[in-house]
């Protein structure tokens, strides 16, 4: 059903009130801690010293030199918060009392006022299986209330997911290093895991990466309440199921176990820190407890 104007005012002012207080309160210290530093300009190369990090080494020139060297950046005064925010169909699944579009929203808003507080710019990049908007980083509350109010009141012309599609976005059109959160449920087609992976390497080298993973209950397992008609809000496909078998329900969460564990692979491998959040839980711990882990 289609929001007035009314209602999506209401609604940014609601989200922003609750969120901008957490920020206050909970994350601007914290974000700033986990993640300054992490926008930084090369600066120069020098031989790798005991309790450097090693994701700073430069692998031609230790290769050439035969001694392990690291690159040298100094932090840039002004920082960039990109989001990468999951338009697609699956995010208006929601079995508690909220939907994955709505714990999606009040995470990026909490996000934005942090940046905000470091009088960092914030941007946004909407994606289905593509990428359907993009708002350039500008500072200020009121750009930050623009972003909550599309984030509310966006349509997308696609249902479907692509997540290597704004990852290969990002990369393009952000030539200075970021800090970049992808916010999805990642049910990203199999046929796209090769393309987020590489595309995730190149972006890795760029910029900060953090993934958080929003999921419901429901998704990992089914109720028993007897033959029910399920939909892939995504594709449309329909599929009657009778979830009062054990059989039926051990292979519906085998199946969600191993699609998890590919996700969780795929940013594992690329070096991605991630946070994974239900629909029925405390966002607000798992995001400290992110940002402490950094």
């Amino acid at each position: 059903m289609q929001q007035s104007e009314n209602d999506i005012l209401r609604r940014v002012r609601k989200i922003e009130i609750k969120t901008r207080g957490l920020s206050n309160e909970i994350f601007a210290g914290k974000y700033h801690t986990a993640f300054r530093g992490r926008g930084m300009s090369f600066s120069e190369v020098r031989e790798y010293r005991a309790g450097d990090d090693v994701r700073d080494i430069d692998w031609n020139v230790t290769a050439r030199s035969r001694k392990p060297h690291i690159k040298v950046y100094e932090e840039e005064r002004e920082l960039t918060m990109m989001l990468l925010v999951d338009v697609s169909a699956s995010r208006l699944f929601g079995t508690t009392d909220r939907l994955k579009q709505q714990v999606m929203t009040e995470i990026a808003a909490v996000l934005a006022f942090s940046a905000s507080q470091n009088n960092d710019k914030v941007g946004c990049i909407f994606f289905s299986d593509r990428v359907e908007k993009f708002i350039p980083p500008k500072k200020g509350r009121s750009h930050i209330l623009t972003i909550i109010r599309e984030l509310i009141g966006f349509r997308p012309e696609s249902t479907g997911t692509s997540l290597a599609e704004p990852v290969r976005f990002l990369t393009n059109v952000n030539k200075k290093r970021c800090t970049t959160f992808i916010l999805s449920d990642f049910l990203t087609p199999e046929s796209d895991r090769e393309a987020l992976d590489d595309a995730l390497k190149i972006a890795r080298g760029r910029h900060d990466l953090v993934g958080i993973r929003v999921c419901d209950p429901r998704e990992a397992e089914l109720p028993d309440v007897g033959i029910v008609e399920l939909q892939d809000a995504e594709s449309g496909r329909k599929l009657w199921v009778d979830t009062s078998s054990r059989a039926v329900r051990d292979h519906y969460a085998e199946q969600w176990r191993r699609r998890s564990q590919r996700i969780d692979e795929t940013l594992r491998h690329n070096r991605i820190d991630t946070a994974t959040i239900s629909t029925g839980g405390d966002y607000v711990t798992e995001l400290i407890k992110l940002f402490k882990q950094r």
